[in-house]
């Protein structure tokens, strides 16, 4: 396998200029040469996650993107505002890889008995820079895939996957016998109804949408409410009253969602209460925030009582919690049922070049349920 292998590979490189314009590339890098620990893989496939247009776009306005260069080579650039350049200022002039995760075959190892062994295999990995044609990765780090399964579809085993069971072991670790989550018929979202179906916990499903409803309904959800519905409050609180959710994950952030989910919370709480008090419920009421699909401030009325809490949950941060052994009992898992309970879907495949055309940008950038992107960094340019 060694024989055909490149000099030289394309990456996908980020750069915010202190000038304040975005500047995304394709580089040409060297093909890494395996330590005696690590083993080479050729990156077949690569989501494009949220986290990841983070890092992709920064801070810049994706309304002031432009694309020159070549169909092989284009260079995507745009403007960062001059008052969220301080955001960005422990990147600034400083060109990053980008992608969280990806998965590919093992195409040369090092010398150790743990490289040799994964020669030939297919793998899933995590660990920045997976935009690119190779990757060198320790051994240790790398996720078999079981036979029959395909890069495409080990390419997300990592973030969703492990979030969505995160969540489930956070509730559970902090006493909580139901869970709310937002979003629900993400990717993500989709995911975490299947877990709580097959492991027999009770979910609440937000969503926005009427065809979001449906589509988890008809994956077997029972209690879905629509945010953008007039009943929504009364709907939220029906659910909460049914399920007993006291947790809740939320990925929007901004706007008065969380407010409501923590109302609600007091309000299913309050209908069975046996006396009043005017520091409300002892139940205590959690709102985790992940995500930020919404950058405007978090608004609410103190109307939940005063056992609540707020803060912010990440996937790197809970593992490192767990621990080696527990992490890596989850991650076996997610390999078991990949093709079932952890399967992601995808609306388009695209080249490192394809990913960096405006019409692209457009659709991924605004990380809308129903159209995740799936980079094939080997896809003919």
């Amino acid at each position: 396998m060694n024989d055909t292998l490149p000099t030289t590979a394309l990456q996908l490189r980020s750069l915010i200029k202190s000038s304040g314009e975005l500047e995304i590339t394709l580089a040409d890098v060297p093909v890494p040469d395996p330590a005696a620990d690590e083993v080479l893989v050729r990156i077949d496939a690569a989501p494009i996650n949220p986290s990841d247009v983070g890092l992709l776009f920064g801070a810049a306005d994706i309304t002031t993107a432009k694309v020159g260069g070549t169909p092989a080579r284009p260079v995507l650039t745009a403007t960062v505002p001059a008052k969220l350049m301080p955001g960005m200022a422990g990147r600034v002039d400083q060109p990053m890889p980008v992608g969280n995760e990806g998965a590919g075959v093992v195409v040369k190892a090092g010398s150790s008995a743990a490289a040799q062994q994964l020669l030939g295999k297919t793998v899933a990995l995590i660990g920045g820079a997976m935009y690119t044609q190779y990757r060198a990765m320790k051994a240790s780090q790398c996720l078999v895939l079981l036979p029959g399964t395909t890069a495409a579809e080990g390419a997300s085993c990592f973030i969703n996957p492990l979030t969505a069971l995160g969540m489930v072991e956070t509730m559970r670790t902090e006493g909580h016998k139901a869970l709310v989550h937002t979003v629900g018929a993400s990717n993500l979202g989709q995911m975490l109804n299947r877990i709580c179906l097959k492991d027999g916990i009770a979910l609440v499903n937000i969503v926005r949408k009427p065809e979001q409803e449906a589509l988890l309904r008809s994956q077997g959800a029972t209690f879905v409410c629509n945010s953008s519905a007039p009943t929504f409050i009364d709907d939220l609180t029906a659910a909460l009253v049914a399920t007993g959710a006291t947790i809740a994950f939320d990925a929007i952030g901004g706007g008065k969602l969380v407010g409501q989910i923590l109302q609600c919370m007091e309000t299913a709480i309050n209908r069975s209460a046996k006396e009043y008090s005017r520091y409300g419920s002892n139940v205590h009421k959690q709102v985790y925030i992940y995500g930020g699909l919404d950058r405007s401030p978090i608004e609410f009325s103190r109307n939940f009582g005063t056992a609540w809490g707020t803060g912010g949950w990440l996937l790197f941060s809970f593992l490192g919690k767990i621990g080696t052994a527990r992490a890596q009992e989850l991650r076996m898992r997610v390999v078991a049922e990949l093709k079932t309970t952890f399967a992601s879907h995808y609306s388009q495949e695209v080249s490192l070049a394809e990913a960096l055309q405006l019409d692209a940008v457009a659709v991924y950038s605004k990380q809308a349920t129903g159209a995740k992107f799936l980079v094939v960094p080997h896809k003919p340019q």
